[in-house]
């Protein structure tokens, strides 16, 4: 085998191993501390006149750390982690106007304090004293938009404030 064949074998080599070694971006267990497998989710604390938001933002933060498959989702006796917020408001309002000023969009705004405290080392890990999370919705069909409710505006920025929470615990170390 000549010399060239020798480097096209070996770039071939190389060129194959970065194929098949999937170079994509993963999250992994590393990024969190070691000691850290199981996290309990006590019912947020609603601070807001809205019935059952500290229910549908709690369900919805389990639910995404149980698909994030990161951290355990457990009782707070058996927890490494606890994660524990506080619904502080929660806002409807009028976003958009039509031309002959009827409102046809609206903003739901959501805020939630949240900490995240490691048991093993009876430390805070991190705290988002405000987080806040907004959805818009249309109220009246639009061009590339169907109309929507409130509920559904309600359950879009719960989900930002899920994911928000998730990606912030297991993506910070």
């Amino acid at each position: 085998m000549t010399s060239s064949h020798v480097r096209a074998a070996r770039w071939a080599a190389i060129a194959a191993a970065l194929v098949f070694s999937g170079c994509g971006y993963t999250t992994n267990t590393a990024l969190l501390p070691t000691h850290l497998k199981t996290i309990a989710i006590p019912v947020f604390v609603n601070s807001t006149t809205e019935v059952t938001l500290e229910k549908e933002i709690t369900d919805a933060v389990i639910a995404r750390f149980v698909s994030d498959n990161h951290l355990k989702v457990v009782d707070e006796r058996s927890a490494n982690s606890i994660l524990r917020g506080r619904v502080a408001s929660y806002k409807n309002s009028v976003f958009g106007f039509s031309t002959s000023s009827v409102a046809e969009e609206y903003r739901v705004t959501i805020v939630v304090d949240v900490t995240l405290k490691d048991q093993v080392k009876n430390r805070e890990m991190w705290t988002e004293p405000a987080m806040t999370k907004t959805a818009n919705y249309y109220v009246v069909n639009v061009p590339g938009r169907i109309a929507r409710t409130e509920l559904d505006g309600r359950k879009e920025a719960v989900g930002k404030i899920a994911e928000e929470i998730v990606n912030r615990t297991v993506e910070s170390w």
